[in-house]
């Protein structure tokens, strides 16, 4: 499906583009890939003043704010991470009006000021890059869906662990959230819409 608009308020949100999540083993795209892609992408939305949303994802040393509840799945938190695993990548970060938001959970909206933040400047629309594809990014697509907002999710501009899990978001659940489209498809409309 082609891309159709992008409100005259849209906002870019790059998901956990952090030392120690872009440095990881990712497909169909590296980790470099997708942070070239996402620089690109707010390049373009800062020259237009469009607001940039960096999101990254911390936990505290005694990882108390770590979501509880029981899983099968094995879970990450309770070790030691290396300093600075959690500082976004030096491509995006030291732009000073750039949004820096901090999650704890998979989606950027839960237990964040993120809405207030978007809503605070008449944003309407979001486009999401980042890592991981079907954990961060998904999470995040599906609550700004929930909460009113247009979703347009460049897929070439994220990874994921598994191959499986990026392409069963990419095909299955994104079109249900709203529109995909690939980082060139992105800027072209973006061009044409706001100058």
């Amino acid at each position: 499906m082609a891309l159709t608009a992008l409100d005259p308020r849209t906002a870019l949100v790059v998901i956990d583009l952090q030392a120690g999540i872009a440095a990881a083993p990712v497909v169909p795209h590296s980790g470099a890939e997708v942070v070239a892609r996402s620089v690109r992408l707010a390049e373009a939305f800062r020259a237009r003043d469009l607001p940039v949303v960096l999101v990254r994802v911390s936990f505290a040393d005694d990882h108390g704010d770590v979501v509880p509840g029981r899983t099968e799945a094995t879970r990450g938190g309770g070790g030691a991470r290396p300093d600075g695993w959690d500082v976004i990548v030096p491509e995006l970060a030291g732009h000073a009006g750039d949004i820096t938001v901090t999650k704890h959970n998979w989606g950027a909206f839960h237990g964040t000021d993120l809405d207030v933040q978007l809503r605070r400047r008449g944003v309407t629309q979001i486009v999401l890059t980042g890592i991981a594809t079907s954990i961060g990014v998904e999470s995040t697509a599906r609550a700004a869906h929930e909460h009113g907002y247009h979703v347009t999710l460049a897929t070439d501009a994220m990874a994921d662990m598994d191959a499986e899990a990026h392409e069963g978001s990419v095909r299955r659940i994104f079109p249900r959230l709203g529109e995909t489209g690939t980082t060139d498809e992105v800027l072209e409309l973006l061009a044409k819409t706001h100058g």
